[in-house]
């Protein structure tokens, strides 16, 4: 059943909440939420079964949840600062793909976050400026562009076959819609570029787990690296998946091992 809580700027922010125990959130990365994320809500009835508290949510401006006056990422750390607060946290944060780099952003803002579980966050260079100058480019897209030039943007440097088979799948009109709350997808990926990572995630003591799949892009292990190798309680793991992918049961499984402190 579809719960909301009262974001700090007024906005309604939609989840589910089910089964008992610590407190487990699922960070979506770009083009997700509930209704159109079959894979995400699977995972949460099998981690839930583990026994966890796992909330599902629908990002500002997605889903269930109301539209927002604004997108940032500090807009969405709030969110999940609220959500924390009514789940009773500490809370666990899992973020796939940009919803991972959320969570790191949100762990060194100071939020109340007992651990981190990161697949397939795509970090590009320390200290490069592709994140700001995508950044830039995708804020001025969305105040000046169509909806369907913002995701193709959004787009623009993933395997192209991805774009297109997006643009010819009957979910192309969602994702356009939600193409405002890709700023904060955006905004995290550069901010992990925007001083040494060190630096970014020094108040970051969450124990972490980073997980990539077997068949994976390039920049993926490369990236999973950096974040470990900048984070201080921080252990690499691979899962059977390929194209940026996973199956419900075998996430869940290194999850609940990761999150009990068992070996995955």
């Amino acid at each position: 059943m579809t719960a909301y809580v009262t974001s700090a700027d007024g906005t309604r922010i939609a989840y589910d909440s089910q089964g008992s125990g610590p407190v487990v959130i699922l960070v979506a990365g770009a083009m997700q939420f509930r209704a159109f994320d079959p894979t995400t809500s699977a995972m949460a009835i099998l981690l839930a079964a583990e026994g966890f508290t796992v909330v599902n949510f629908d990002r500002r401006g997605r889903g269930d949840s109301a539209q927002a006056p604004s997108f940032t990422l500090a807009d969405t750390i709030e969110d999940l600062r609220s959500l924390i607060g009514v789940a009773g946290g500490p809370a666990a944060l899992v973020g796939n793909s940009s919803g991972g780099s959320i969570s790191l952003a949100a762990a060194a803002a100071g939020l109340d976050i007992s651990e981190l579980v990161l697949f397939e966050v795509p970090l590009r260079e320390e200290l490069g400026g592709e994140g700001a100058e995508f950044l830039a480019g995708l804020r001025e897209r969305i105040a000046h562009g169509t909806a369907d030039e913002t995701i193709e943007y959004f787009m623009k440097d993933m395997p192209p076959e991805w774009l297109e088979g997006a643009r010819n799948s009957p979910g192309w009109p969602v994702m356009t819609a939600m193409g405002p709350s890709l700023e904060a997808d955006a905004e995290s990926l550069a901010w992990t570029q925007s001083a040494p990572r060190a630096e970014l995630f020094s108040d970051i003591g969450a124990r972490t787990l980073v997980l990539v799949g077997a068949e994976t892009l390039p920049i993926m292990p490369q990236a999973a690296e950096s974040i470990a190798n900048n984070l201080s309680h921080a252990t690499l793991g691979q899962l059977p998946g390929a194209n940026h992918s996973w199956e419900p049961a075998v996430m869940v499984k290194a999850v609940a091992a990761f999150l009990k402190g068992m070996p995955a």
